[in-house]
């Protein structure tokens, strides 16, 4: 296996996104096209394919011996975590491009032997960039973040879409109520790896979701593990970084309250169903 040069990679990758960010926001001043995926809010644009192959293609001529796990399918079919992954998503957030043009971010995140090395999260058009190498900070654009402190819920603010505290297939309704109630308010963004950046950066105290793939969390756990947060599956239980799971991503101390929470429900009969199928009782 080729040694990478961690910092080398980091002021390509950043050259690399930054040109991807050039060509979305000018993309944006043209009409898009638009095709439905899997359902009618599941979106997917003529510039995630085009610039998921700009990126592939500037990954493969530099690093050759490398793996990509990628959301629209131009990477590798990939079953373990052996040597270098990188995990892209070139346009996290479609359904804000679409519909709001802001919003959206170019997720970047890779492991080596399933172990997160660099992550890079790119607001398009806010021109912010979220991102660090392994033990040596994070930083959003060239400010440093600042290592995460613990928070009670009451003084804590959550993202958590409203999709999984009305009747849905993945949890029961009423498990996070009590979360809902207890903290300060919550929020909802619809990109993934913008709202781990958040928490990484502060901004949110704790990030839930029931559904995710690789390339929605790869960079963003990188990012959070970077300044002292704390993440797993939604009922604390460790994530598989190459599955579609549940995420739960906070400051330290509200990881473990949250994730103690879930635990209770499931023992009081409420229901989890891991995307892949895993189902707790």
């Amino acid at each position: 296996m080729t040694e990478h040069d961690w910092d080398a990679l980091e002021r390509q990758v950043i050259q690399w996104i930054k040109e991807a960010g050039t060509q979305l926001r000018a993309s944006l001043l043209t009409p898009l096209e638009v095709s439905e995926k899997s359902a009618h809010n599941d979106l997917v644009t003529n510039m995630d394919r085009h610039i998921e192959k700009f990126l592939i293609e500037k990954i493969r001529a530099a690093y050759p011996g490398d793996r990509i796990v990628s959301e629209e399918g131009f990477g590798d079919g990939v079953a373990d975590t052996d040597g270098v992954l990188w995990l892209l998503d070139p346009i996290d957030g479609t359904l804000n491009f679409v519909m709001q043009k802001r919003f959206f971010a170019v997720s970047i995140g890779v492991y080596e032997e399933g172990e997160g090395r660099a992550a890079f999260i790119y607001d398009v058009m806010a021109d912010e960039l979220f991102h660090c190498i392994s033990g040596q900070g994070a930083y959003q654009n060239t400010k440093r973040l600042a290592t995460l402190t613990s928070v009670t819920i009451e003084n804590s603010l959550i993202d958590l879409s409203a999709t999984w505290l009305k009747p849905n297939r993945m949890i029961h309704e009423e498990t996070m109520t009590e979360i809902v109630k207890r903290c300060s308010g919550t929020r909802a963004y619809g990109a993934a790896s913008l709202e781990l950046a958040y928490v990484a950066a502060g901004y949110l105290d704790a990030y839930f979701t029931m559904r995710l793939s690789p390339w929605d969390y790869g960079a963003g756990l990188i990012l959070l593990r970077e300044v002292g947060g704390s993440y797993s599956r939604a009922d604390g239980q460790p994530l598989n970084i190459l599955s579609k799971t549940s995420v739960l991503a906070a400051r330290p101390g509200l990881h473990h309250f949250i994730a103690e929470h879930v635990r209770k429900q499931i023992q009081s009969g409420k229901f989890i169903c891991e995307p892949d199928g895993g189902h707790n009782h």
